[in-house]
């Protein structure tokens, strides 16, 4: 694998600007849920990193579990437009403040099939903080109710988003020039 600064096209977002926004989302979501038991549920693997920080600002009482989700095929970049959920919450969601937490949403078609299949479960409430928004490329219409940016339609990597699962670690988000990136190395 390549050395990410051979294809770094920009730093789309800082690493400041990343954590002073994960901070206000949070303050924000303490707000709408004061008084209430929260349960965060984390869309991994691309959400964790968003997921850590942002907990650490949420001052409510909260639970937290986990789901993965497929919806791209073996070696794909483009959503299936199909969500199958590989890893389940081990939390019983029935009239609980569900928060869901996820890294990027573009087209649509995944969000909307996972929050389908968790509304079936009878959520006290159920709402949506996702880290990035690419409006541009939605198809289909899905609620957001926290959003830490809206992003141009580029090919994003870092802070918990990959490519080709490398790069999740890098504490900003970049964007990749894909004429200088070479999945094979």
């Amino acid at each position: 694998m390549q050395d990410y600064h051979e294809f770094l096209d920009e730093i789309l977002i800082d690493e400041a600007t990343l954590q002073n926004r994960v901070a206000e989302l949070g303050i924000q979501i303490s707000r709408d849920y004061q008084g209430k038991e929260l349960l965060v549920a984390c869309i991994l693997r691309g959400a964790v990193l968003f997921l850590t920080d942002l907990v650490r600002h949420i001052s409510v009482p909260h639970m937290l579990d986990f789901m993965a989700v497929s919806s791209y095929g073996v070696g794909a970049r483009q959503s299936s437009g199909r969500a199958r959920i590989t890893l389940d919450l081990n939390t019983d969601m029935r009239g609980r403040h569900v928060l869901l937490v996820e890294d990027i949403v573009d087209s649509g078609f995944t969000l909307k099939a996972v929050l389908e299949q968790l509304s079936a479960r009878q959520p006290e409430s159920l709402r949506v903080c996702v880290l990035l928004d690419k409006s541009e490329r939605r198809e289909v219409d899905v609620p957001l109710d926290y959003v830490g940016f809206t992003i141009p339609d580029r090919f994003v990597f870092g802070y918990g988003l990959d490519l080709d699962e490398y790069y999740r670690n890098l504490p900003f988000i970049g964007t990749v020039d894909t004429q200088k990136f070479h999945p094979d190395g």
